[in-house]
């Protein structure tokens, strides 16, 4: 039986990261752990948060290395021991749940000058594809190197449908057959040596609505906002938010027109 992932309180803020425009921090938590925090109250949103639980998930499942996640509780008086207002500001808006990615300390970013096996790189590329991610890029590789294995992380890009349920959820069919391009991805040129369709195939016996439906559960009620339009024009329910996130992400599994820009 699954559940949410994992609370813990932050005790400290130590740091910015300001290398995203999100401004995320570095928190030391009750557990002894050190997180990089990825805020409720930054401008992106709470679905923002959604995505990363959600395709970390599914790269667990397809057997990709990826930072264990937890939910960080914030409290107000953490904001009173930091000097920087901005940073200040920040964590005063996200007092309550927000994300916490494992710190992996030594790892760094992806530069190209680390071989990927070709098997491996398919596969980041088939996850990319498969949630429309479009934050891979030489610009922004969201990748890391520890311990000599590669590491996928921030996948907030990703899953880019949710952002338009400004009127309702919308139509899963859509999501499924919306192409997807390859062009500028920092694996694509590995991922073509290697047989993708093999990579498909596998990726596909690896997730099923089973598998989507543990992975939703995973995402605390907290970040699920209510989405104007349900039924009888009531905002839907947590419960009825991870029914239509699986709802998507089976029909995508469904199809394979978003594959076409790397099979091409």
């Amino acid at each position: 039986m699954t559940g949410p992932i994992e609370t813990v309180a932050v005790t400290r803020y130590v740091a910015p990261l300001r290398e995203g425009g999100s401004l995320p921090g570095i928190v030391e938590a009750e557990d002894l752990g050190t997180y990089v925090c990825k805020f409720r109250g930054a401008g992106q949103g709470l679905r923002v948060l959604v995505a990363e639980v959600i395709v970390s998930g599914l790269a667990r499942r397809l057997g990709l290395a990826t930072p264990r996640l937890v939910a960080l509780e914030l409290a107000a008086d953490i904001a009173r021991y930091e000097a920087d207002e901005e940073v200040q500001d920040l964590l005063r808006a996200s007092v309550g749940l927000n994300l916490g990615v494992d710190f992996l300390p030594g790892a760094f970013g992806f530069d190209g000058t680390s071989a990927v096996p070709a098997g491996q790189a398919a596969t980041v590329v088939w996850l990319d594809a498969f949630c429309a991610n479009v934050d891979r890029s030489w610009r922004n590789p969201n990748l890391l190197v520890w311990h000599g294995d590669l590491w996928v992380i921030d996948h907030g890009a990703s899953l880019y449908f949710h952002h338009g349920w400004s009127g309702g959820v919308g139509d899963p069919a859509r999501f499924a057959a919306q192409p997807w391009n390859a062009d500028d991805h920092v694996l694509l040129e590995a991922a073509r040596a290697d047989d993708l369709d093999a990579v498909d195939e596998k990726a596909r016996a690896a997730l099923d609505r089973e598998a989507f439906e543990e992975i939703l559960a995973e995402v605390p009620d907290a970040w699920l906002e209510p989405v104007p339009g349900g039924p009888d024009a009531d905002a839907l329910s947590p419960d009825a938010l991870r029914a239509a996130y699986v709802e998507f992400l089976t029909a995508r599994l469904g199809t394979d027109q978003w594959l076409a820009g790397v099979r091409g």
